[in-house]
């Protein structure tokens, strides 16, 4: 594709990545794996998926120093941990509340970044993130009326949106050294270890899943990440902003698939919470993008 094709190309593809991804919680909903075995199998798959590729490339392992190696152990451990945290969370709430606290993540990334390194913001997008941030526990709010295994799966969901942030913040240096592939199949391949010890660990069985199980995994492995393939590709042609936009798509696309494949209904908390989430989090993206002045900036913070 040649970017003179125009943007209905463009978002035809858009379009191809979020519903890609959004069958990521419909698999889960199918599945009667426990987590951890449906977050392993994921990643062993994937990683075994990319070998040609990575096999192609392997000259960039050659960039990765001993330092570098440490930092991709943290990074896939908790990239590990934000499968295991997520696809537990699906197997106690609805697909909508649990994807819809998952598009939190550029505002907890904005967190984490000021924590560690001392990025400033704006006093608006601090306005933005409340927003979002009264959504999310308008969504709890509204998980009260289904059952205490559902708040659990909310605060789940919230925990592996901490997980997947923690690994992109470390990951963030070393995947300007390597592309793309190196960088995801060392911290898929990694995160398959740590959850195999887990399993391991907690006597989960390995086997004696029946064949639809192991199509689950499979396609665990292959559609979510052709999302990510076609959202790498199309930053030829689009901005990293456009790319991130997507992300307010995900819970919308999981929420219509859940209630068709999965007859999954919504309460009006979850509605008005969720509705919350998304505007702040459009809101807080557009500011994001904006240049930072000395008066708006925000110094101090307790976040």
């Amino acid at each position: 594709m040649k970017q003179h094709e125009g943007p209905k190309s463009i978002s035809l593809w858009l379009t191809i990545s979020i519903i890609a991804i959004s069958f990521s919680a419909i698999f889960v909903k199918w599945s009667d794996a426990p987590a951890s075995i449906l977050s392993m199998y994921r990643m062993w798959f994937a990683s075994i998926l990319m070998l040609p590729i990575v096999w192609k490339n392997r000259a960039e392992f050659k960039k990765i120093t001993n330092k570098d190696w440490y930092f991709l152990l943290f990074s896939g451990f908790f990239l590990g941990l934000h499968f295991l945290l997520w696809f537990g969370s699906l197997k106690l709430t609805t697909v909508a509340s649990s994807t819809i606290i998952l598009a939190l993540q550029p505002i907890v990334s904005l967190i984490g970044g000021f924590l560690l390194f001392k990025e400033r913001t704006t006093s608006s997008a601090l306005v933005t993130m409340g927003i979002a941030i009264v959504g999310a526990v308008m969504i709890g709010w509204g998980d009260f009326g289904l059952s205490q295994q559902a708040i659990l799966g909310d605060l789940l969901s919230f925990f592996s949106v901490i997980a997947v942030v923690v690994y992109l913040l470390i990951g963030q240096t070393i995947v300007k050294k390597v592309s793309h592939w190196i960088y995801s199949f060392s911290v898929f391949f990694i995160a398959a270890i740590v959850l195999t010890i887990y399993n391991l660990v907690t006597f989960t069985p390995f086997t004696g899943y029946p064949a639809q199980e192991w199509g689950i995994f499979l396609l665990l492995a292959i559609v979510p990440t052709i999302s990510h393939v076609i959202n790498n590709w199309l930053l030829s042609y689009v901005n990293a902003t456009t790319i991130s936009m997507s992300i307010l798509g995900e819970p919308v696309g999981s929420t219509i698939l859940a209630y068709f494949l999965l007859q999954e209904r919504l309460v009006a908390g979850q509605i008005a919470g969720g509705m919350l989430v998304l505007v702040g989090v459009f809101l807080f993206m557009m500011q994001k993008h904006k240049p930072v002045s000395l008066n708006d900036s925000v110094k101090e913070s307790p976040l």
